[in-house]
């Protein structure tokens, strides 16, 4: 009797690191991913971003053996990780995966998520895990998002943008008191300042313009932090196994004054996660309604964490902003509310690959050529 033949397995690429100020953040997400990938039917290759630019492949169990208090906090344990690792040339490793195979960008923030690197693997012609360029590049930019959501017609808080103090100081009176600044294109909390009163302004502004060279200024209000999480194929048709869809809905409440990076990431007590959120149930689908609605009128794909804020004397719904890598941590919400949802993060992972296939295989239909050279290349 024959022996049978083993299948090959596909190779996933996992892109953890990167320039940003959430690279460790990043790390723990990759972690995540890398653990959750079937040994059997893929082979992870684990590349390092530097903030110098550099490509470094690196062993998945080195990053495994950390802890991921450690690679949230130590930048001595993210070079442990990289310890031994070989320096690559990006385009020739990404021009030489095959179609089966699939880069999973695990990084958050400018250069990660942004539509820099996703313009990249679009050159390359890669199948990679979540949003295209343009739904990247709005994702990421608060103004962007802010303006797009004005024109589809979504409920959100008044706000502004600024990058002088005295613009902010404008925006702020305008707006009303409390007010919170944060850098237009960053995540993860990561520079936010609430505002109580004028003499705020300055060094607020001045720790968000430390992460972009813009900011934000948005009115705060008496909120209560909600989130839905939305996968799949934003234009399948109805009964689609990969249609798109929100999953159940989830409310954070911080035990700081706001949800920030240490109640995020680093304080195991930084905040309280109700889920399923205590809502009564047409407003907990009012708000995958819009999640839905945003991640489509945004051009976003595959994935995204949706955050909203509900009013706690008026109970009105307001879209906040999207995440269109959200993290991958054992404690982020993303591959939590899907957990909840029915969806083991295993398969999950899986699920974005097959859509990161299908995406890919939508693309290579298309022509490259004039009208009149003749049909499409298979």
């Amino acid at each position: 009797m024959k022996r049978a033949l083993r299948r090959e397995r596909d190779t996933v690429v996992v892109l953890c690191g990167g320039r940003s100020a959430e690279r460790l953040v990043s790390m723990v997400s990759a972690q995540c991913v890398v653990s959750s990938l079937d040994s059997r039917r893929f082979r992870v290759r684990l590349i390092h971003l530097g903030v110098d630019g550099s490509w470094m492949e690196v062993r998945p169990r080195n990053l495994l053996a950390e802890e991921p208090a450690s690679l949230h906090s130590s930048p001595a344990a993210a070079r442990r990780v990289r310890a031994g690792g070989k320096r690559l040339d990006p385009w020739s490793l990404l021009t030489s995966l095959r179609e089966k195979d699939c880069v999973f960008p695990v990084l958050h923030g400018p250069m990660g998520e942004d539509g820099t690197l996703q313009g990249m693997l679009e050159l390359a012609r890669v199948p990679y895990v979540g949003c295209g360029v343009l739904g990247s590049a709005a994702g990421m930019d608060k103004e962007a998002t802010k303006r797009i959501a004005d024109q589809a017609g979504l409920p959100q808080v008044p706000w502004a943008v600024a990058r002088t103090a005295q613009e902010a100081s404008v925006a702020a009176r305008r707006l009303g008191y409390p007010v919170f600044i944060k850098p237009a294109r960053m995540g993860s909390s990561v520079g936010v300042v609430k505002v109580q009163d004028p003499s705020g302004i300055a060094a607020a502004l001045r720790e968000a313009l430390r992460y972009d060279d813009k900011a934000l200024v948005e009115k705060g209000i008496p909120a209560r932090e909600i989130e839905t999480a939305v996968l799949g194929d934003p234009w399948a048709e109805a009964g689609d196994r990969y249609a798109l869809k929100a999953s159940i809905v989830a409310e954070i409440e911080p035990n700081a004054e706001f949800y920030d990076y240490r109640a995020k990431y680093l304080d195991p007590d930084g905040a309280r996660v109700l889920i399923p959120a205590p809502v009564p149930p047409p407003v907990a689908e009012r708000v995958r309604a819009l999640a839905l609605s945003a991640f489509r009128a945004l051009d976003l794909y595959g994935l995204a964490r949706v955050d909203f804020f509900i009013h706690k004397r008026t109970g009105a719904v307001y879209f906040n902003e999207p995440n269109t890598l959200p993290g991958f941590t054992p404690i982020s919400m993303y591959p939590r509310l899907w957990r909840e949802s029915g969806v083991p993060t295993g398969r999950l992972v899986e699920i974005l690959i097959a859509l990161a296939h299908r995406r890919a295989r939508t693309r290579r239909r298309l022509r490259v050529e004039g009208p009149n050279s003749g049909p499409p290349r298979p």
